[in-house]
């Protein structure tokens, strides 16, 4: 439930920030130009929350107040700006049409069972978003006992 908070969080302060740029896009002359330069920002925003800001403290703005971190696979390191674009990327174009592949994607077939889904697996960038005190216990346990 946090990932999908924090998903409504980042979602909620990109198009905020968007909003509030708007009345500089609507004096740009053409109401073409202004959609064009609204596209821009929204997705420079989301980049920069999503790379940039995931690749300085390991999560974007919603994550971080839900206490969620971003971590590569399979150690649990930092992921690196290549990952995070990947991951950024396939949010961004990937993730929207999955309503309609589900919607119009074959019921079941020979080599699916029925209400299986048939996308790609979740860490198809190869990072996951794991909660922060989840993140410290593992590391505690394999630092191992001390004392």
């Amino acid at each position: 439930m946090r990932r999908y908070l924090a998903v409504g969080i980042d979602s909620y302060l990109c198009l905020l920030s968007v909003g509030l740029l708007v009345r500089s896009c609507l004096n740009s002359g053409g109401a073409g130009h202004a959609v064009a330069l609204l596209v821009v920002q929204l997705v420079t925003l989301s980049f920069a929350n999503q790379v940039l800001l995931t690749l300085a403290v390991r999560a974007s703005a919603g994550k971080l107040i839900m206490g969620v971190r971003v971590i590569r696979l399979p150690d649990a390191g930092r992921p690196g700006f290549r990952l995070l674009v990947r991951r950024w990327l396939y949010g961004l174009l990937w993730l929207p049409r999955r309503p309609w592949h589900r919607l119009h994607g074959p019921a079941a077939g020979p080599d699916r069972a029925p209400g299986r889904p048939s996308e790609a697996p979740e860490d198809l960038a190869g990072v996951r978003q794991v909660r922060r005190s989840d993140l410290r216990a593992y590391r505690a346990a394999l630092r191992g006992p001390t004392g």
